[in-house]
């Protein structure tokens, strides 16, 4: 029986799994072996790819110290044990004009070897999880607090399973559900080679490229439906597409800007989720912030600044009537009626709003300005002195 053991645990040292494992005890024992851990959602059956969820119905409830009726006839079994609780069942399953060999097998020795085989399996499998997960971690913490060249971004997450050789997104989630191993397995579930990683109250996961030509179009498009998904655990937000795997860091920093944003600007969360065409003004700002910041406050100063001062200082309100008039298609019979306000009152509004910037809502090259200013200003809003 020593011999046995040895070779089931040679046999989950060689990676061959539960199924080895069973294929040893089945030959010793002389007919099939089941081994079930329901709670882990580990099952292997030797010799055979006979359905198991019977087996696996039987032994969750035989784990919860019930008495039900197998699914089919039973002639030994060995409760696996971790820690003095009961996890999951060896089981020699009866079969029709047995050998006289094997009857003579001690089958209860042949089942607790087995038995700890398997826990050795789950031993083996639990270890190769923390390194992964270390792994993992230890990637994404490096993509947050420091620049990780091409070639080892691309390296590490290949050890992973995930290739980054064509791009990828990042996601950032402010996770306040109580599970956010959920969330972690959400993404993970949903999207196949992402890696996530749940640190300091946060998920971050990284999402790599899917598509050909399309991949920035279709990774974004698929990261937006996970960011959806994940908004029963808590507010989600992903970056623009990057295509070189080095420049992930400003990936995680965009989208740890964007959760911040969408966070305290409901309009500005609409428009992201709006589709490509809609949020591609707000997606180049954010990409600008991360590579400098202080050109979009330039371009902030030189076109809204002036009316948000104002309005502050009169408690007028100039820029609404302005983001109300490029919402109307600059109708000024529709803005009056969204803001409640006479015609002459906007036509007013807008003189002094050309005056204030130098910019005429009434020309096209500046509105554009204008509109861009305003984009500017709803990111900026915190960080700006009052």
């Amino acid at each position: 029986m020593r011999d046995l053991s040895t070779r089931m645990i040679e046999a989950v040292l060689d990676g061959e799994g539960l199924r080895g494992v069973a294929e040893l005890a089945a030959a010793e024992a002389g007919g099939p072996v089941a081994i079930v851990l329901p709670a882990r959602g580990l099952a292997a059956r030797a010799p055979g790819e006979a359905d198991l969820n019977g087996l696996a119905e039987y032994a969750r409830a035989r784990v919860a110290e019930a008495n039900p009726a197998p699914p089919q006839p039973i002639a030994h079994e060995i409760s696996i044990e971790a820690g003095g609780e009961p996890v999951g069942l060896v089981l020699l399953l009866a079969q029709e004009n047995q050998s006289e060999e094997a009857a003579l097998v001690d089958r209860d020795g042949v089942l607790r070897a087995a038995a700890l085989a398997t826990l050795a399996e789950v031993a083996v499998a639990d270890a190769r999880e923390e390194a992964e997960r270390r792994l993992r971690g230890g990637l994404i913490e490096e993509l947050r607090t420091r620049e990780v060249e091409t070639a080892e971004a691309t390296s590490k997450a290949a050890r992973l399973g995930c290739d980054l050789g064509r791009g990828a997104i990042a996601l950032v989630a402010e996770i306040t559900s109580s599970s956010p191993s959920h969330a972690t397995a959400l993404v993970e579930g949903e999207y196949e080679g992402s890696l996530a990683e749940f640190s300091d109250g946060r998920l971050y996961a990284i999402l790599p490229a899917r598509g050909g030509d399309d991949a920035p179009e279709r990774t974004l498009e698929a990261a937006g439906r996970i960011a959806a998904r994940l908004r029963r655990h808590g507010v989600a937000a992903v970056s623009s597409f990057y295509p070189d795997p080095g420049e992930l860091h400003r990936a995680i920093r965009e989208a740890e800007l964007v959760l911040d944003v969408v966070r305290r600007e409901p309009r500005i969360a609409e428009a992201l989720e709006e589709g490509i065409a809609a949020s591609g003004v707000y997606r180049l700002l954010f990409r600008a912030l991360i590579s400098d910041r202080e050109e979009v406050r330039t371009f902030y100063r030189d076109t809204v600044e002036p009316l948000v001062r104002y309005d502050i200082q009169y408690r007028s309100d100039l820029l609404g009537t302005l983001e109300e008039y490029l919402a109307s298609d600059c109708n000024m019979n529709a803005t009056a009626r969204a803001i409640y306000a006479h015609r002459h009152t906007v036509a007013y509004r807008l003189d002094r709003i050309r005056e204030l910037t130098s910019l005429d809502p009434q020309i096209s090259e500046d509105r554009e300005r204008l509109g861009l200013g305003i984009k500017a200003y709803r990111i900026l809003a915190p960080a700006l002195p009052r």
